[in-house]
């Protein structure tokens, strides 16, 4: 199989979970776009030797998560992000649900989709996004806190 066609494979097989990832870090789908496609364009730079599929997928989130913390680091402000642009939810209350997740904080939005959506534990996540276990627990705490309490005041305030 050649290098290219093997790239194809990767897109195919990996584009909506990096999408999705980098687009939990960043709120923002143009710019959740690009870092996937500099995910891809580092895979064929690096050629990387990688062992199986879920290798395969770890590396290119752990090279996703870091261009976004990059473009994170670069942004001096925040844009406020359409939900039903990015995110579409079939009912009102998981749209709620979205609006909550992206009012998070950026590190704390990365370990609640990476935790949630994609499955992995607080170990994964620590070494996709270089922090370590610990710390991805904090995150998923301190995420759960606010989204209760994020969720409660909005019952709270439709009665």
């Amino acid at each position: 199989m050649t290098y290219s066609n093997r790239l194809e494979e990767l897109v195919t097989k990996h584009e909506n979970t990096l999408f999705r990832a980098a687009l939990a870090i960043l709120g923002d789908a143009q710019e959740a776009e690009d870092a996937v496609q500099d995910t891809f364009l580092r895979y064929l730079e690096k050629r990387p030797e990688l062992r199986d599929s879920d290798h395969e997928k770890a590396w290119l989130l752990k090279v996703a998560a870091n261009r976004c913390k990059s473009v994170l680091r670069q942004r001096r402000r925040h844009p406020a992000v359409e939900l039903l642009d990015v995110y579409p939810a079939p009912d009102r209350s998981c749209r709620e649900l979205m609006e909550a997740i992206l009012a998070l904080p950026a590190n704390q939005r990365a370990a609640v989709h990476l935790h949630y959506y994609e499955g992995y534990t607080s170990e994964e996540i620590g070494a996709i996004l270089g922090q370590r276990p610990g710390t991805v627990r904090s995150h998923l705490s301190r995420a759960r806190d606010a989204l209760r309490r994020y969720l409660t005041d909005g019952e709270e305030g439709e009665s």
